[in-house]
């Protein structure tokens, strides 16, 4: 595969830091600072763009980790204003706060626990901004996190920034770089941008392609390729904040993303780094659609164990087609990108969205944002791997009939799950024989 990671060794010292065999958590800031050219006094600024669940837990991890050393890094994170908080949410919110000694606590120093009592009664309207400062992801409610710098105007977060991090869905992500390139226009020095997003588009043209977040991030900024990279699991994101083991990867030219690995990683939170930026995203938007399926499989068979292991071998059999057809010299789905594949359909929210829409409580109707969990990735990638595939010039040769026939014909599960989100054909009738 190609990754590599460091081997940690860390001892616990009295004042509770930590240290390991990586250096201290400031020589490895002062590593980064370095290699991107800040003076003294001049503080490196780390700025997320988008407070989903992974963008919001990523914004606190580094918080945790480096927020104590304000002289050398400022960290904060971008989210639009004004998306409120429904009652039941803040009765839910209110009950996670004082099952939480430690939350209470912090909330009563802060003098911003009567808000939340005010919220739960009913007698006033929480925004999503708001409680994120707090430490609370509106799609996350259950795991509090640290308090986060949180800044609603867009042009005020990146014009400065050294490291931006993409938490947007890649539905959104073309359109706010469009706006950020604006605000860059005078820089000299262009950032570095690591992009979470795991969705793609489709580009449907004389040459039709899959267009992954870093590429749309590339064609609105025009900052380099080299500096733009993507980090992919296998993790869940309330997992890594509760300080559950984790793994990461993070993938793109060698000159960041070994340096930003080494920054990143943390003793539960082994981070590896990787070349092969097209393939792990590609296999990024992948794994979402497949979850979906996975979803429901687990509910139409009643979590049958023999199901869902031959589920898995199928997708992840369409994955590899796919992938060779779309990437030159694609990584083998093993190591850390199997194991990305395999706790996506396994526990993320694609998954969750599978399952809920087989038992009947979601709907197509409610869109792709459903609240409490987010953007659903898959349903747009569905469409975007369906539309590309359709496409007879990149016909392939039907192993049985002989003939030349669209990728899309020998992708089963693809196109059942086509039928069930896009044309809203009914989940039960269609997953018979997947």
């Amino acid at each position: 595969m190609g990754e590599t990671s460091e081997g940690m060794t860390d001892d616990v010292y009295s004042n509770g830091s930590i240290q390991s065999s990586n250096g201290s958590l400031e020589e490895k800031l002062d590593e980064l600072r370095c290699l991107m050219g800040k003076s003294e006094g001049d503080p490196l600024r780390i700025v997320g763009v988008g407070a989903g669940a992974w963008g919001s837990v990523f914004a606190a991890m580094l918080q945790d980790s480096y927020g104590h050393l304000r002289e050398k890094v400022l960290i904060r994170i971008w989210r639009r204003p004004g998306r409120s908080v429904d009652k039941a949410t803040a009765k839910h919110l209110f009950e996670v706060i004082n099952s939480r000694e430690e939350v209470l606590r912090r909330l009563i120093r802060r003098c911003a626990y009567l808000k939340y009592v005010e919220a739960r009664l009913g007698d006033r309207t929480l925004f999503a901004d708001e409680i994120l400062k707090d430490g609370f992801c509106l799609n996350m409610i259950d795991t509090p996190l640290c308090p986060l710098k949180v800044v609603t105007n867009l042009q005020e977060a990146v014009w400065d920034a050294d490291i931006v991090v993409n938490g947007l869905p890649s539905t959104e992500t073309l359109q706010v770089f469009e706006e950020i390139s604006r605000y860059w226009k005078e820089r000299i020095t262009m950032p570095v941008i690591i992009s979470l997003a795991k969705g793609v588009e489709a580009e449907l043209g004389t040459e039709p392609r899959i267009i992954t977040p870093t590429q749309m991030i590339y064609r609105a900024t025009g900052v380099p390729l080299e500096n733009i990279l993507y980090l992919g699991g296998p993790n869940i994101a309330s997992e890594i904040y509760n300080m559950e083991y984790a793994n990461a990867r993070i993938c793109g030219s060698a000159k960041w993303r070994k340096p930003l690995a080494k920054f990143l990683r943390q003793p539960h939170f082994t981070v590896w780094d990787n070349g092969d930026l097209v393939t792990h995203e590609v296999m990024g938007g992948l794994k979402n659609v497949y979850a979906i399926g996975a979803g429901m499989v687990a509910d139409l068979t009643k979590e049958s164990a023999t199901s869902k292991a031959v589920y898995f071998a199928h997708c992840t059999s369409e994955m590899i087609f796919i992938t060779h057809l779309l990437a030159e010299n694609p990584e083998k789905l093993a190591g850390p990108l199997l194991a990305d594949t395999y706790v996506t359909l396994l526990k993320g929210r694609n998954a969750w969205y599978g399952q809920k829409l087989a038992s009947g409580e979601v709907n197509l109707d409610m869109g792709d944002n459903i609240k409490g969990k987010g953007m659903i990735q898959g349903v747009s990638a569905v469409k975007a791997f369906y539309e590309l595939l359709s496409q007879s010039c990149l016909s392939v040769l039907h192993p049985e009939e002989n003939k030349p026939v669209a990728p899309v014909e020998l992708c089963p599960i693809l196109k059942k799950l086509y039928k069930i989100l896009i044309l809203s054909h009914s989940p039960r009738i269609v997953c018979t024989n997947i």
